[in-house]
């Protein structure tokens, strides 16, 4: 790479982590209020509403940013939210999909019925995640979250909250870097000669894509498809796998680990069953794709 290009991608993996930074630093704040300052009643009220989690989440993770996923990741690593609330919002997240569909052209009943695939598709697997696993799920509190973190909660609610995010922070600006200087590489040729060919192939392509934690991945499917190359279904198999910010936040504050692994595999098993059922059946068509 070029030294111009190498600048370019220390500022896009930059400008991805800042636009995040305000999201973290609250979701923090609220999560050690909660704690240290909330009464067991208000906590108990936060648990009921999490039965609707999912719907909300879904909602939620359909707005064009990546936040609402490391917000939902930083809430379920303190078991503020249910597991089927943060697969919701995983699923739903669109990233920068509707702006880049929208300016390519792709009309607005199209990119609507987009949408909807990815909130049927995210609610739907967040309760029946709710209902398999919410009975079994670990008892974990903020205050173990604390501990892990090693962030002296004793010193304080805002000296705490500073320190979850200026952790995450640091994580995610690596991780954005080095996400950007892979795909800066590769180029968008490049992606595409990879998802171009089979569709069904193209489907699990797509899906790999999708998983990548950074907005660019987003922007590269939802343009391919805008330009014909890829199809509605493998669009939307990266699409409904790609949970941005959430996994690198997820990875980073939640334990144990095969919690975490379970939600990448669910992303991917979602993200390629719904694609194939697409791209196979022949439903893009009916639904407008």
């Amino acid at each position: 790479m070029s030294f111009a290009e190498i600048l370019h991608v220390l500022w896009h993996g930059t400008k991805e982590a800042l636009l995040l930074l305000p999201l973290l630093f609250l979701t923090y704040l609220c999560m050690e209020l909660l704690e240290h300052k909330a009464g067991d009643g208000v906590k108990k009220a936060v648990s009921r509403a999490g039965r609707l989690g999912p719907l909300l989440g879904g909602l939620l993770g359909l707005l064009p940013q990546c936040g609402f996923s490391a917000v939902a990741a930083g809430l379920y690593a303190a078991r503020i939210v249910t597991p089927g609330t943060v697969l919701a919002v995983f699923l739903a997240t669109s990233d920068e999909m509707i702006p880049v569909l929208l300016g390519a052209g792709i009309p607005a009943g199209r990119v609507l019925a987009v949408l909807g695939v990815k909130l049927v598709v995210a609610v739907l697997c967040g309760f029946a995640a709710d209902l398999a696993l919410c009975r079994r799920r670990a008892v974990r509190t903020v205050s173990h979250f604390c501990e892990e973190e090693h962030c002296h909660c004793h010193e304080g609610v805002l000296r705490s909250a500073l320190h979850h995010t200026c952790h995450v922070f640091l994580f995610v600006l690596a991780i954005n870097v080095l996400l950007g200087g892979a795909l800066e590489l590769l180029g968008e040729q490049g992606i595409a000669d990879l998802l171009q060919g089979a569709p069904v192939l193209s489907v699990f392509l797509a899906t790999l894509v999708g998983l990548v934690p950074n907005c660019a991945a987003s922007v590269a499917l939802a343009t391919l498809y805008a330009k014909g190359i890829l199809s509605a279904g493998a669009m939307l198999a990266g699409l409904l796998a790609g949970a941005g910010a959430g996994l690198l936040v997820l990875f980073r504050t939640n334990r144990p680990l095969r919690q975490n692994l379970f939600f990448v595999l669910t992303l991917l098993l979602v993200g390629v069953g719904v694609g194939l059922l697409l791209t196979v059946s022949g439903l893009s068509a009916a639904l407008g794709l």
